[in-house]
């Protein structure tokens, strides 16, 4: 798979693009707001770069949205069209790779559902930190489906096995951390607060 081209990196290049748009920003203006070079932006709105999910955290929090939101518009979901029921087969749903870290997100919910589900597979030894901004406008809960998960919460550390959850408060920067030999998979819900 090394070879392939992640099928979500023009999507959210499109995304991006449509988003700094739609605020009549400049590729200034959001490197500012984010603390992502100006020709790091330009590279992924151009599709030439895959974002890392630290780079997707930093673009997310300019942007006031979640993580989950950005990817969620840019995949363009399948079954969302009609406003009805819409059934996803496992194998519709688009997954996006993080290039630095192998860390894997599924979109489970459409952007029209009420809620965000994620579902998230972190590898060993994979970590990955979000600042306070990524979690605002938001309310979210971690859930660990499988492996051990050390969460870093702001000052606080916890360390979350299978069936543990964590139901986070105000935003503050934030770390996923695998520190095991083994996978960890875990889910991300979270509901939609006020957008800009």
């Amino acid at each position: 798979m090394s070879n392939m081209v992640d099928p979500l990196v023009g999507q959210i290049a499109d995304r991006v693009r449509t988003e700094r748009e739609r605020r009549r920003w400049t590729l200034a203006r959001l490197a500012e707001a984010s603390g992502v070079s100006q020709a790091m932006i330009s590279r992924i709105e151009r599709g030439e770069s895959s974002p890392t999910a630290v780079v997707l955290g930093k673009l997310s929090a300019a942007f006031q949205l979640s993580v989950s939101s950005l990817l969620a518009l840019a995949e363009g979901t399948p079954g969302d069209t009609d406003g009805g029921v819409g059934v996803r087969r496992g194998d519709e749903a688009a997954e996006w790779r993080d290039p630095a870290t192998g860390y894997r997100r599924r979109q489970i919910t459409s952007p029209r559902f009420p809620a965000e589900i994620a579902e998230i597979h972190l590898p060993a030894g994979a970590r990955v930190p979000y600042p306070a901004a990524a979690f605002a406008f938001v309310r979210q809960v971690v859930w660990v489906l499988d492996g051990h998960l050390t969460f870093h919460d702001g000052d606080s550390v916890h360390e979350l096995d299978a069936g543990d959850t964590i139901e986070l408060g105000e935003p503050t920067s934030r770390v996923f951390a695998n520190t095991t030999e083994a996978a960890c998979r875990y889910a991300v819900v979270l509901t939609r607060g006020t957008q800009p």
